[in-house]
């Protein structure tokens, strides 16, 4: 990996990082019921920046990681009923795997609530977020339901291109 400069890596590969981490926490909050101030605390001092297990995790961008976990925690009541109508007939966002459940709430929280990032970008980071832990097919899964809010929450970009 080539570093963006001496500080570290680039900005987006800063936001990229942290969306990854936060897909994480997500995950590990549904799946172990962890609160979000130790799911927090647990990442930002164990888990970003640092080697775990042999894999390397890239310094994340900490104020945009705590952002997206809270945004989700806060919205998710909001966030799930959309994807569901997203979701194909018979597969209700419950049925989905739980990482591709944190990437799509992460997702969605951030096309709605973050429209200085472009929802292109959006939806390419979380297929590629979705990609280090699923197969190709439900990448696209991750894909096709952001792309599809993408276009119902922001339809101005789409119009434009």
């Amino acid at each position: 990996m080539s570093r963006g400069d001496e500080k570290g890596p680039p900005k987006a590969n800063r936001r990229g990082a942290a969306r990854l981490a936060a897909v994480q926490a997500l995950y590990q909050m549904d799946i172990a019921g962890t609160g979000l101030n130790e799911i927090l605390a647990q990442f930002e001092s164990h888990w970003i920046g640092r080697e775990v297990e042999g894999e390397q995790y890239l310094p994340a961008e900490g104020a945009f990681f705590r952002e997206i976990v809270r945004g989700v925690l806060d919205d998710q009541r909001r966030i799930d009923p959309m994807i569901d109508e997203a979701l194909s007939r018979g597969w209700p966002l419950r049925r989905i795997e739980t990482v591709l459940r944190a990437a799509l709430r992460a997702g969605v929280y951030e096309l709605d609530k973050r429209r200085d990032i472009p929802a292109r970008v959006v939806v390419k980071e979380y297929a590629d977020v979705a990609a280090a832990f699923v197969e190709r097919d439900e990448t696209g899964l991750v894909n096709a339901v952001l792309d599809q809010l993408a276009r119902q929450l922001r339809g101005e970009e789409f119009e434009r291109s």
